[in-house]
């Protein structure tokens, strides 16, 4: 076998993945005057940003640094000096400069007026083309270049070399791999050193032992519930609110999706007898005063089943499945039921029980939790501690957000970041940004 074959044209900064990290790494290294060369393993770049926000493209968010970073609870503190260096505003500028005008949403999510992410990808692609960024794609880093503590490139699985005076690392994650995003940045880092944190899956759909029931419930939507999650002997883990959505395994929703980041390692720890759920249905409302107007409601029809009660409250299958639960007949008259059975009723829909077992597997989450270690890299500049010349960018990293366009906020803002450090590392100023 022949040795490797060298790239003839060596890139001052050498970013590894199109996603919007590496575009966002790309574009400010290009601002900057580097020459930079973009390597992506599929045939067009951005395939995962493409779905995101449902293919409406939620980029960003308009919470303010505080709550920004209150929304991040995967090591939210790391990113403060990226997104003030590069912030939600500072995002919708650039997008707009570029011609894509963005509208803000409740809750702060910020998406494009047109509500393609096809088209943002697109814009972004013929941007970078337009800078002179060179893109080539199918091309999957194997191994790093390293020589004297200092990374000078990446060699592909077919022994071609491609040199960087800089290396930025921006692969992604490992879920969804269908587009891409297969861990091959966690083993580029642990080949220089680095400490990558146990990877779980993150915004994923919980799963739940109750199968019947599930089933039962598939494609209910409850407006607004309260989740807690607890140990098996009601140690409270973790807590949500939000829509929830019953599927036939189980929960997904914004709520689910939320508290799935504690679920994913603490189920292996549970054992056979999972973690316990609460699920409250009417959270604006407390319990005693739930049961007085059920009570009320009973006085007042009297003649009326127990269920047809309840689904005056709660939706019609979900009233049913309640009413199952409840000592006595769904069918008995409202009046013959006793006070005890009211308060025992409004305590249920308080706190409906549910056994999770686990999540839906990483290939089906919308993000990792877990990644290179942010002790090992620096806030300021996305800079390998360990080796020269090395920067990462996005989900590799080991940070996480909620949903609502923090996870695409953290990717523009540490791309921008580690774009413009590599490029004033390889020779070049920092860029400022288009206004």
């Amino acid at each position: 076998m022949g040795g490797p074959k060298n790239n003839p044209a060596q890139a001052d900064v050498l970013v590894i993945g199109g996603g919007p990290a590496g575009m966002f790494a790309a574009a400010a290294a290009v601002m900057s005057g580097a020459k930079v060369t973009l390597l992506e393993k599929n045939d067009r770049l951005g395939r995962k940003m493409s779905i995101t926000g449902g293919g409406r493209g939620n980029l960003t968010n308009t919470a303010s640094l505080h709550d920004f970073i209150n929304n991040v609870p995967g090591n939210g503190s790391f990113l403060f000096s990226a997104l003030t260096r590069f912030s939600s505003a500072d995002c919708r500028k650039f997008f707009k400069n570029l011609g894509v005008p963005t509208k803000e949403e409740e809750c702060g999510r910020v998406f494009p007026v047109r509500e393609r992410a096809g088209e943002v990808v697109d814009t972004l692609a013929e941007y970078l083309a337009a800078s002179g960024v060179q893109v080539i794609y199918q091309v999957r880093a194997a191994g790093l270049l390293l020589a004297n503590r200092r990374c000078q490139g990446i060699i592909t699985g077919g022994r071609r070399v491609f040199s960087g005076k800089t290396v930025v690392i921006a692969t992604g994650g490992a879920s969804y791999p269908q587009t891409g995003s297969t861990g091959d940045g966690y083993l580029l880092a642990s080949q220089a050193g680095h400490q990558v944190a146990p990877r779980h899956p993150g915004l994923v759909p919980l799963c739940l032992a109750e199968q019947h029931l599930c089933r039962h419930l598939q494609g209910l939507s409850i407006t607004d519930a309260s989740l807690t999650l607890a140990t098996a002997a009601g140690k409270t883990i973790a807590a949500e609110r939000g829509d929830v959505l019953f599927t036939h395994f189980g929960i997904s929703g914004p709520a689910a999706l939320r508290l799935s980041r504690a679920v994913a390692p603490k189920t292996a720890a549970a054992g056979a007898g999972g973690l316990r759920l609460l699920m409250d249905v009417l959270p604006d409302i407390s319990e005693e005063n739930l049961a007085a107007s059920l009570l009320s409601m009973a006085a007042e029809q009297p003649r009326k089943a127990v269920i047809n009660i309840i689904k005056q409250i709660l939706p019609g299958r979900l009233a049913a499945a309640c009413a199952k639960m409840l000592q006595g007949s769904e069918h008995q008259k409202s009046g013959e039921t006793s006070k005890g059975a009211w308060r025992e009723a409004a305590r249920l829909f308080k706190n409906l029980p549910f056994t999770v077992t686990g999540t839906r597997p990483l290939a089906e989450a919308m993000i990792t939790i877990g990644g290179v270690s942010v002790r090992e890299i620096d806030p300021r500049t996305m800079a390998s501690h360990l080796v020269d010349g090395l920067y990462f960018a996005g989900e590799v990293i080991d940070v996480d957000a909620h949903t609502g366009g923090y996870n695409m906020q953290v990717a523009f803002s540490t791309g921008w970041s580690a774009g413009l450090a590599a490029a004033e590392e390889a020779g070049f100023p920092a860029a400022a940004i288009p206004r």
